[in-house]
């Protein structure tokens, strides 16, 4: 179901106006739908319920405490990738026992503060972190419980800078290492083996490259069972596309469909952790259009929404549909802009080249399917304060993150 619709002429989430959010919360700002949230989640628990799973949100695509909170409480566990992320996912009410900590950089700081929670499991990147990880659990008297991130080389086939499974990728342990490293880790006194994973990359909107990934994954685990080690954990990691523009990502149903056959003869717990499949349909950012500017080769809309605020255009191309607030102006004339921000870069820019009905000064627009990456990549660059973030509950929405104000940007700095 679409949770942003025009009703009465004007653009919403679920029941509440988009021109009303504006015009009592300001903008630019970032409104989430609470129903999409809870129908994306629930569409993975369907999916998989024929096996004992765990559905672990990623964190990063969106760490919003309102957010996190709305999933934790509908069941969803989290995974994390720093000390910052466990933090905000045990303060928005993530039980520790459904964490999962990621990432190839983690400090022994961040181990100790995982170990002292007792999270559920460590995605280990790299034998040098396996070693570190040892050392930090023994000093500390416990033992880590540790899936091996394995990298099963698979093209993804998505943007380079989101595809992770590849043999040329920073992530995870090459699959044909894979055997020595948890023969290692068998023997560190520090170390619980209990799983597996693996992460191929984000914006997938095909399922053969998940099938390869977890028939290869799947061949692991059997492979290590004949020499003594018997994961309980297969962790799938996330990466199923949304619809941007015109892509047709696979379901969580269809996802399953080709997962399944090679994971449940293994008899495990499926991990997932998807993220902005949950979250990037859920959420837009709506922006007032400041300014028009005619030359002879461009027509630019100036918004007060910059790549401070939304980097994704900027970092990868990435094309986000942009409609009007008021529905009225959806029939005026069409014509080509650059929807572009007030940063001094000639790279602060939401659309290039974009056949757009005609946008006036201080009309709202809406930047769709913005939840994912937006403002969890959002910057104060050009000393601008970060925008507010909005929960939709029907028919009342929540401030679930305050603008920013001048004084929060110099908070934390002195004069020498």
């Amino acid at each position: 179901m679409d949770h942003f619709h025009y009703l009465n002429g004007e653009l919403c989430c679920e029941g509440v106006s988009l021109r009303a959010i504006a015009d009592s919360a300001g903008t630019p700002a970032y409104v989430y739908s609470k129903a999409a949230l809870l129908e994306n989640l629930a569409a993975y628990d369907r999916a998989f319920a024929s096996v004992p799973h765990l559905v672990c949100y990623a964190v990063k695509a969106n760490s919003n405490l309102g957010v996190l909170a709305t999933l934790a409480r509908a069941g969803a566990g989290a995974d994390i990738v720093s000390g910052g992320e466990l933090h905000r996912a045990l303060r928005a009410g993530v039980p520790p026992q459904k964490i999962t900590f990621a990432g190839v950089g983690k400090t022994r700081e961040e181990m100790r503060e995982a170990l002292k929670a007792e999270i559920l499991v460590f995605n280990v990147e790299s034998a040098s972190e396996l070693a570190a990880l040892n050392e930090t659990a023994q000093a500390s008297g416990v033992r880590a419980p540790v899936a091996v991130r394995v990298n099963p080389g698979v093209d993804s086939d998505t943007h380079p800078y989101i595809a992770t499974g590849m043999k040329t990728a920073k992530f995870g342990i090459p699959i044909a290492e894979a055997v020595r490293v948890y023969e290692e880790a068998a023997g560190m006194p520090g170390i619980s083996v209990i799983g597996v994973q693996m992460h191929i990359g984000s914006q997938l909107t095909k399922t053969s490259p998940f099938a390869d990934a977890v028939a290869r994954l799947a061949e692991l685990v059997l492979t290590l069972r004949t020499v003594g080690i018997d994961v309980r954990l297969v962790d799938v990691g996330g990466g199923l596309g949304i619809q941007y523009k015109d892509e047709v990502p696979p379901s969580p149903d269809a996802y399953a469909s080709v997962l399944l056959p090679a994971l449940r003869p293994l008899g495990v717990v499926v991990l997932l952790e998807p993220g902005r499949s949950i979250v990037g349909n859920a959420g837009v950012l709506v922006t007032r259009a400041l300014y028009r500017r005619v030359s002879a080769e461009k027509t630019f809309v100036i918004v007060d929404a910059g790549m401070n605020d939304l980097i994704r255009p900027a970092l990868y191309g990435a094309y986000h549909e942009i409609r009007p607030v008021l529905e009225a102006g959806r029939r005026r004339p069409g014509e080509t802009v650059d929807v572009v921000g007030p940063i001094c870069e000639s790279g602060d820019f939401l659309a290039r080249d974009r056949e757009l009905p005609r946008v006036e000064e201080d009309d709202l627009l809406a930047v769709m399917s913005s939840g994912a990456y937006g403002f969890a990549m959002a910057s104060n660059y050009n000393a601008r304060p970060r925008a507010a973030e909005i929960l939709v509950d029907d028919r009342r929405y929540t401030i679930v993150r305050r603008r920013e104000t001048y004084e929060d940007l110099v908070a934390g700095e002195s004069l020498p």
